[in-house]
């Protein structure tokens, strides 16, 4: 027996494989979240993502400065305040720790990469919700979204970019785009967290932002067992006039990312978040997997999957190996 076809024949080499892969991974692609925390001293190690730091002022401009040699494509920030109250007050402080970050962000690298900013009322509530509550401590969606109008036109200030609506209020993308066009940034992008689910990969990011959480955020952020709401999120957000839509987690939703990419005409990103993070570099640590090659791979099946560009905590070292 001889098979009619043989496709290994362009498996046969490196030089091959290379020639016709369908997708390769560039440094531009790539966006590194950061974590800025006021009142360091020094860079705080996570020890749930090993590798990744809360920053301090000085050591965010060096990391930016790093990735914007190796080629990232963007930096999106987060920032952790001192102290939270209910509403999340140091979120709109113009010398707050996010505002105060991401205009050192820009002035060190903001004519090499893209920079973006965290438009999230978590880091800052004492409550750790996403959003203002209630009397009943519900979040309250509308009146939250005074919130982040407030909290764009603070970013849009700074100089950043890009703000990422993360937040996943109804009507969330049309209250910032409106804001933001009446002050005049009509050049500022909005990232919209379009399809952002209830994960539980999301644990050690919790641990980066020092989170409050009491309870759960099922009632904002979507069921896992949802594969067609997050494309009706996401149509929504087109049609409110967001600039980029966004399938968090990455790799547990690669049917949602396709199956938006397939509709979106703007760009789509995904977030390798600090569970797929945590995960491969646990496995890695005990000699269960090829580091290196997870990390490629994981990468390059979210770019197949769809995405434009792809956050991940890796982006600066894998920019490097793709230099």
């Amino acid at each position: 027996m001889r098979p009619a076809e043989r496709p290994r024949r362009l498996r046969a080499t490196p030089a091959l494989r290379r020639l016709v892969a369908e997708h390769r991974t560039d440094p531009a692609d790539l966006v590194l979240p950061m974590f800025v925390r006021e009142g360091l001293d020094a860079p705080n190690a996570l020890s749930s993502m090993p590798g990744v730091v809360q920053h301090t002022m000085d050591s965010l401009r060096r990391a930016a400065v790093e990735a914007a040699e190796a080629g990232v494509g963007g930096l999106m920030l987060f920032g952790v305040p001192a102290s939270r109250d209910a509403v999340g007050s140091a979120a709109t402080e113009p010398d707050g720790i996010l505002n105060a970050g991401l205009r050192a962000l820009v002035e060190e690298v903001g004519d090499a990469v893209v920079v973006m900013s965290d438009l999230c009322l978590d880091e800052f509530t004492d409550h750790g919700h996403c959003g203002v509550l209630d009397a009943a401590g519900r979040v309250d969606n509308d009146a939250t979204l005074v919130r982040y109008q407030e909290m764009a036109l603070a970013q849009a200030a700074t100089g950043a970019h890009v703000l990422g609506l993360s937040g996943m209020m109804d009507g969330q993308v049309a209250a910032v785009r409106e804001v933001l066009e009446g002050d005049g940034y009509t050049d500022t992008a909005v990232l919209a967290y379009s399809a952002k689910y209830a994960s539980a990969f999301y644990g050690p990011f919790r641990d980066a932002v020092d989170s409050q959480l009491k309870g759960d955020r099922r009632t904002y952020q979507m069921d896992p067992a949802n594969r067609r709401e997050g494309l009706r999120e996401a149509t929504l957000d087109l049609a409110e006039g967001a600039d980029v839509v966004m399938v968090k987690p990455a790799l547990s939703y690669l049917d949602v990312l396709a199956d938006v990419a397939e509709l979106s005409p703007v760009p789509v990103a995904a977030y390798q978040v600090s569970g797929e993070y945590a995960m491969v570099e646990a496995a890695a640590a005990n000699g269960w997997i090829d580091r290196r090659r997870a990390i490629e791979e994981s990468v390059v099946s979210i770019q197949r999957a769809g995405a434009d560009f792809v956050l991940t905590y890796w982006a600066t070292e894998l920019a490097g190996w793709l230099r």
